[in-house]
């Protein structure tokens, strides 16, 4: 049996998509670390990327945090995290290292998307009145919303596709799938694993981009 039909038949066997192993559960496990993941990188890397950009201050900062960020491998800080007497608190050390994952495009997107607002606008807005707080407001973070989501969709991906690592510490999420195939010996597992936390991934970046449409300044 080829691995493209093996695949089929175990993503049709209604048996693997029910119960604590099955395929919903793990979805939901999936979803609840990667939501928890990027709901704290964006509380954390979002005020602080748009503060440093409309300051004008600490891009270097911003720019050093960001690669930092990316030469850190999340298994490595999982790997300490395990060996700490943080290891039995559940997903804590997961969702953990997938914040400090997710915090570079966050940051880097907040800085950068202020910061390219045409400066010659931010001053007439100075020059008609406006505050430092209503020129943040009402001109600069509208036009850095589209260089803002895109860094909170490139974030989402990442961090839905980097979740599966959770599976290697023996916690849950669509990673489970793919270990338990490794385990067994069954590709077919394997590759539907895969092709599910893909699936996953494609989604969400779907729905930040009609969201993102829908709620969009032009839009209302």
């Amino acid at each position: 049996m080829s691995v493209p039909v093996g695949t089929w038949r175990w993503l049709s066997d209604g048996a693997h998509w029910t119960g604590e192993s099955g395929v919903w559960h793990r979805l939901a496990e999936h979803a609840y670390v990667s939501g928890v993941a990027l709901g704290l990188a964006c509380a954390v890397a979002l005020p602080v990327g748009l503060w440093l950009g409309h300051l004008g201050r600490g891009g270097t900062v911003a720019a050093q945090v960001a690669n930092v960020g990316r030469a850190v491998p999340v298994f490595a800080v999982l790997a300490l995290f395990m060996v700490s007497p943080l290891r039995n608190a559940g997903y804590l050390p997961t969702i953990t290292a997938l914040v400090l994952f997710a915090l570079p495009p966050l940051l880097t997107n907040a800085y950068v998307g202020v910061r390219e607002v045409d400066r010659s606008v931010v001053e007439a807005a100075c020059g008609m009145g406006m505050s430092g707080p209503q020129v943040f407001r009402r001109v600069e973070l509208p036009l850095a919303r589209p260089l803002l989501m895109t860094g909170v969709r490139s974030a989402a991906v990442q961090v839905v596709a980097t979740a599966t690592i959770a599976a290697m510490v023996g916690q849950g999420g669509l990673g489970r799938i793919i270990t338990a195939g490794f385990s067994t010996y069954s590709t077919p597992q394997v590759v539907a694993g895969a092709l599910l936390v893909a699936a996953l991934a494609l989604v969400v970046e779907g729905v930040f981009v009609v969201a993102d449409r829908l709620l969009g300044p032009a839009r209302r």
